[in-house]
């Protein structure tokens, strides 16, 4: 009875993929390659134990925060990205978050009246356009390839208006792939050509394999680029925290909207997570979350390698938590997900990873959180179901 009194971004059911995929990742019965959860072993457990009697004695551990964030936090961490990427924004220039959905929220929330157009990567964050059609927002999406995004197809793209174009460099979430340091340095002159915003989300940024470290997109345009980061995978989820670094204009409107979402991002946990900055634990995890994550990788391209059909395709990332699966088009991978789950095994069909009607034939693997000898279990499953799987049968 109340449906009539609902706004239309409700209406469009906006929020309820992801809904469902994190419903999905926490039922410990199936074998859930769906949800791109980070390990619970990566999590700082030992540190926070040590270090959370001398944070809650902080007075201001369980008061209300700065909205910007609080200064010890803004500063060890304006002077971590400073260190390892090159530049360190001004205090004018960044904001602490209550995660990377907030960001977004934020971003959209502040940049988009309903219609504007929005260049996205295809695929992409299912977040990320969940945000944007919660703003009004048209969508639409540039192609990709194992180098990432195609700039000379978003050239194109951009022969009307476009209020800002999102993108994933590193890692990519779906495909694991990363943008090429070529590519890069392209979209950033070609953003500058036609006064387009970059929104760079940096989510597994740090999170390859093997340390590789490629320019970021603020580095190399802090004139033309808002990044958006999180710590919920090189520090916990449960704390709810991210960061925004962007022009200082675009910084005081996300300022001034966070006051309309939750004022302030929990202080006990910036404490908590400053406190581990600098003491060390935080370059640390990342190394050990490198290490983890790595064999998690290993053991999954060894199980795809194993079984799955010679006709499906597969991204090898070299970093964060993803594959990209390519199946024949006899095979819908909607209805391939359904006789999956009654198998006990889940991904996600690769349409949510759009704005418009593609990845019929495509799926994504998160083997983040899956374990290690339930890897191969599971994909013997799946290939087992591709091998046997016809239009017939659907």
């Amino acid at each position: 009875m109340w449906q009539h009194l609902f706004a239309r971004s409700v209406g469009s059911g906006a929020g309820n993929e992801i809904t469902a995929i994190l419903s999905q990742a926490g039922d410990e019965r199936i074998i859930a390659f769906s949800g791109g959860y980070p390990h619970p072993d990566t999590f700082p457990r030992a540190a926070l134990e040590q270090s959370f009697s001398r944070v809650v004695a902080d007075p201001a551990a369980l008061q209300y925060a700065p909205t910007a964030g609080l200064p010890g936090l803004r500063d060890w961490f304006s002077g971590w990205l400073g260190e390892h990427d090159g530049l360190r924004p001004a205090d004018d220039e960044f904001i602490i978050t209550s995660g990377g959905m907030e960001g977004l929220k934020l971003l959209t929330g502040c940049l988009l009246d309903p219609g504007d157009r929005v260049l996205v990567e295809g695929p992409t964050f299912m977040g990320a356009i969940m945000a944007i059609k919660s703003a009004m927002g048209v969508i639409e999406a540039v192609p990709m390839d194992s180098g990432g995004l195609d700039v000379d197809a978003l050239e194109r793209a951009l022969s009307g208006k476009v209020k800002f174009l999102y993108v994933i460099p590193d890692y990519q979430n779906p495909m694991g792939v990363s943008l090429s340091v070529e590519r890069r340095h392209a979209l950033i002159a070609l953003a500058r050509r036609h006064g387009l915003l970059i929104i760079e989300d940096v989510a597994y940024r740090e999170l390859g394999y093997d340390g590789d470290r490629r320019p970021s997109l603020r580095t190399l345009g802090p004139d033309v680029v808002a990044q958006l980061g999180t710590f919920s995978k090189t520090f916990s989820p449960g704390l709810r925290m991210g960061w925004i670094s962007a022009p200082a204009p675009l910084i005081a409107a996300l300022a001034g909207a966070k006051q309309f979402t939750d004022q302030c991002t929990g202080a006990l946990g910036q404490l908590l997570l400053e406190d581990y900055g600098r003491s060390g634990g935080f370059d640390e995890g990342i190394l050990a979350s490198r290490a983890f994550y790595r064999h998690r990788r290993e053991a999954m391209m060894s199980a795809l390698d194993a079984y799955l059909p010679d006709r499906v395709r597969f991204t090898r990332p070299e970093g964060g938590f993803f594959s990209w699966l390519t199946v024949p088009d006899t095979i819908d991978t909607l209805t391939l997900a359904e006789r999956a789950l009654t198998e006990g095994i889940t991904f996600v069909p690769g349409g949510i990873f759009y704005p418009g009607d593609r990845g019929t034939h495509e799926l994504r693997l998160a083997f983040s959180k899956v374990p290690e000898e339930k890897i191969d279990e599971g994909i013997g499953r799946l290939g087992k179901i591709l091998s046997n799987f016809d239009r017939k049968g659907q």
